[in-house]
């Protein structure tokens, strides 16, 4: 205590061949021209560059997704990673800064709803086109794509997820891939992906599937389900649908 106050008195004792004091000296010419702090501590840092900014707004970082503002849809960023966050840049400035997640963490969302665009503005793809491609194609596929969107915050997250889907129509067949959506809802999964749909198709579950099926059917017993072209009910415009 004693030390405070001697200090105190001498920043405030006033100088003996000029005005002031060192206090007032400090708060009044120097304080004004000193920097502030950084917001951050200093981190080593390790850049990576020309990373694309998604059509839903995210840029990927080893395996998980940071939002951008969507006036950057489509352009390269650098990203430059530290232990404690990121910060994405265009052009040598920085657009955006995010909590990092931790290293084992995979397939998360940081996303900032400021920089999602409104209304589908700048937007290639919609939550509405999405889920008509996946209508097209069948009930099923339907209700996977309805689920990806219903398990995610942000609708703009699932746009990724649900695309890849349904491009495997485009490698596997849509009737395929219908019936790899149905295996998938009848085992239980709470939200089908990718993952889980393309190890169905790429070993050929689902044709084994349809020739159980119809095995059963010719022989005159029938598996539970048989009938049931949608795993389960799904709503579409208000109603009710369950084909049965």
């Amino acid at each position: 205590m004693a030390v405070g106050e001697k200090l105190w008195e001498y920043n405030h004792e006033e100088f003996q061949k000029r005005e002031k004091s060192r206090y007032l000296v400090f708060m009044e010419e120097e304080l004004p021209r000193m920097n502030p702090l950084p917001k951050y501590p200093y981190e080593a840092s390790t850049w990576y560059y020309n990373r694309k900014v998604q059509l839903n707004s995210h840029v990927a970082f080893k395996k998980n997704f940071y939002s951008c503002p969507y006036l950057y849809l489509g352009r390269k960023v650098d990203i430059k990673a530290m232990k404690s966050r990121i910060e994405i840049y265009l052009n040598g400035e920085r657009i955006k800064t995010h909590e990092a997640f931790g290293p084992y963490v995979q397939n998360k969302y940081r996303t900032d709803p400021e920089d999602m665009p409104k209304d589908g503005q700048y937007q290639e793809w919609t939550e509405e086109r999405i889920v008509g491609w996946a209508s097209s194609i069948g009930v099923n596929t339907l209700l996977v794509v309805q689920k990806v969107f219903g398990s995610l915050e942000v609708k703009e997250q699932g746009f990724n997820p649900a695309l890849s889907i349904l491009r495997l129509g485009k490698k596997y067949t849509d009737e395929r891939l219908e019936t790899a959506c149905r295996i998938a809802l009848e085992r239980g999964f709470r939200s089908p992906r990718y993952s889980h749909l393309n190890s169905i198709l790429s070993s050929n579950q689902d044709e084994a599937y349809k020739a159980e099926l119809a095995t059963g059917i010719q022989g005159g017993t029938r598996r539970k389900g048989d009938r049931i072209q949608a795993a389960i009910p799904v709503h579409q415009g208000g109603r009710l649908l369950q084909q049965l």
